[in-house]
């Protein structure tokens, strides 16, 4: 909401602009009127919508165009007084005020009038029945009120009108011709409705009902007043109240039916609440909260993210398989403002056999994206309401910023759960295979992706002394002379080669030479495609030598050419050696090593995975 209002009060000479402004003031009538009166601040205590109010006064006597024209375009509702016992000044509205304030504004952001007839305790009659054709004509005019300064009727009223005319507008919610909600409008709370409805069945059940009231109005409704609301539901709408909950049809009438009120204020509560700003647009501090990440630390989800996803998850996955079909994730996404993820998730992220992303890869990619970029996490849970039903400031409170990687090398153990493998490798020499292996595809089955759809990234979780973790590899583009620093951070490097192709490895020997060999980044060769006959690699010395004389573990023979999933042992020890950098060689040759680090993989997996089938709430 706005910090503070700007009100003008424009309008023929001697209408009574300045009198109003000092009744409000003084609560008298003031005997003596000066030509115009001082710009005059309202403080928030003392005025209904708790924010300052500046009333600004014009005199025509006192200022000349150019001034005047200064302050129609800093005003945020302007008031044009006219007298009700003057008919001249009442012709002027249109004829005169109201095209000069539309040439002086911005034709994309309209400033809502109001109109206001002065000196009622001069005559009987009311000027509505001239006034009200006016008010149809001109969708910016918010409101009209009869007032008089002399007796101080509908003073404080009037400038209540014109604060709220600023804070809680009607033209961006309500069409008053089609005497409907405007397309923008039924969009932000359709929205609203789908992150409201916890079990996604479709209908606000009381629970969720109460929730959100306590969410947007800090109270609950009581029993019967919540069974007073249903029943005007019911009464006015066809399925507006099902199963004795609010639908989306019912919960779009109850807004409609507060506009068509006067009480849009509570329409404007909810849509702040959820993040929208005066143009039904989500706030940038809303999808982009303050988030300070220092240098050398990396961004992860903590306990409280994932759980929210994990219910998020759980709300969509309607068949209860542990993986979403293109409709449940079309119908998870339906509150974002475009489809976040294309087809090359499905070939990032572990899938089921359908293609479909499961339960593990939804995590993965939900951690991949908090990883590489952390502001469009922010952005992506502001679209799922992390901050609403999580009951957190802002979605900042889910992200985790790690610890300084120097800090964790000083200490020799880290506490971060996500870590980076970068992948080089020659042309051809398996870096893609290897990629899609992590997710248990074999051969025969990465030969299915379309190559539009390729993926540079992979990420699943692997078992480290029994702890779960990420490993997230990336494929780099082989072009030896141009790498980014993006592409030499991380936590450990893969170098790739083909041991069927006499070329391949001294790519590998090139990038080892030129960028790794001084790092403290722990390196680790892979002979692929180690299911063909090997050759001798074309090189100066064997790449066995090679590890031996840059003290790097052997190189690790590696296949996806297999009937069955290919084997994850490669990923243990990728991800234990980004764990554990300081390890000696002597330990990373040691099969013992390996054999502690990967004990427990197997059992901690499937135990995860029947954890969650016993997590799902029976519907």
């Amino acid at each position: 909401m706005r910090k503070d209002v700007r009100i003008l009060l424009v309008g023929e000479p001697k209408v009574g602009k300045t009198s109003l402004i000092m009744s409000l003031v003084s609560e008298e009538f003031p005997e003596v009127v000066p030509y115009r009166a001082e710009e005059i601040t309202i403080p928030a205590d003392v005025t209904p919508e708790r924010v300052p109010t500046h009333i600004v006064d014009y005199s025509e006597a006192e200022q000349t165009d150019e001034q005047l024209f200064q302050e129609i375009s800093k005003a945020n509702v302007i008031c044009i007084v006219y007298s009700v016992n003057n008919k001249k000044s009442i012709e002027k509205v249109t004829s005169h005020w109201i095209p000069l304030i539309t040439e002086n504004t911005d034709k994309d952001s309209r400033v809502p009038l109001i109109l206001v007839g002065n000196k009622s305790d001069l005559v009987e009659h009311s000027s509505m029945e001239t006034i009200l054709p006016v008010m149809n004509q001109y969708s910016e005019i918010e409101t009209c009120v009869e007032c008089s300064a002399k007796n101080l009727k509908n003073i404080s009223e009037l400038f209540y009108y014109a604060q709220k005319a600023v804070l809680h507008p009607t033209g961006p919610l309500y069409c008053p011709e089609k005497k409907d909600m405007k397309p923008l409008c039924v969009k932000a709370l359709t929205r609203i409705f789908k992150v409201s409805d916890l079990d996604n069945d479709g209908i606000l059940n009381d629970n969720e009902l109460n929730f959100f009231q306590r969410t947007c109005f800090n109270t609950p409704l009581a029993p019967q007043a919540l069974e007073d609301v249903k029943n005007v539901v019911r009464k006015n709408v066809n399925d507006g109240v099902c199963d004795n909950g609010l639908t989306l049809k019912g919960f779009l009438f109850l807004h409609t039916l507060f506009i068509q009120r006067g009480r849009h204020e509570t329409t404007w509560t909810v849509l702040r609440r959820f993040g929208y700003d005066d143009d039904l647009e989500l706030h940038q501090d809303y999808l982009f909260p303050l988030l300070k990440i220092p240098p050398d630390c990396t961004t992860e989800l903590n306990h409280n993210a994932y759980l929210f996803l994990q219910r998020v998850f759980d709300k969509h996955d309607q068949d209860r398989d542990c993986a979403l079909s293109p409709e449940e994730l079309k119908d998870l996404f339906d509150v974002f403002p475009y489809m976040p993820w294309g087809p090359d998730v499905n070939n990032t992220v572990c899938t089921n056999d359908q293609g479909w992303i499961t339960y593990q890869g939804y995590l993965s990619q939900w951690t991949l994206t908090t990883y590489l970029d952390v502001q469009r996490c922010l952005e992506y849970l502001g679209y799922l309401g992390y901050s609403i039903i999580a009951e957190q400031d802002s979605q900042a409170a889910g992200i985790t910023a790690t610890r300084d990687k120097k800090i964790d090398l000083q200490k020799k153990q880290t506490q971060r759960s996500v870590f980076r493998c970068n992948i080089f490798g020659d042309v051809a020499s398996g870096k893609s295979g290897f990629l899609q292996a992590f997710l248990g595809r074999n051969l025969m089955r990465q030969k299915l992706i379309r190559e539009e759809h390729r993926s540079y990234y992979a990420i699943s979780t692997t078992y480290v002394y029994g702890q779960e973790k990420y490993l997230l590899l990336h494929e780099v583009f082989p072009d030896v002379d141009y790498l980014s620093d993006t592409d030499l951070a991380c936590d450990i490097v893969c170098l790739v080669y083909d041991a069927s192709n006499p070329f391949s490895f001294d790519y590998c020997a090139k990038v080892f030479k030129q960028y790794f060999m001084d790092s403290k980044t722990p390196c680790m060769m892979i002979a692929t495609k180690s299911d063909l006959p090997e050759v001798k690699q074309l090189y100066a010395c064997s790449p066995l030598e090679f590890c031996r004389k840059h003290k790097m573990p052997p190189p690790q023979s590696f296949t996806c050419n297999t009937a069955a999933a290919p084997s994850k042992d490669i990923y243990t020890k990728l991800t234990t050696m980004a764990m554990y950098p300081h390890v000696s060689q002597a330990d990373l040759k040691s099969s013992t090593f390996w054999l502690r680090a990967s004990v427990g993989a197997t059992v901690f997996a499937v135990l995860g995975f029947a954890m969650y089938r016993v997590l799902l709430k029976p519907r």
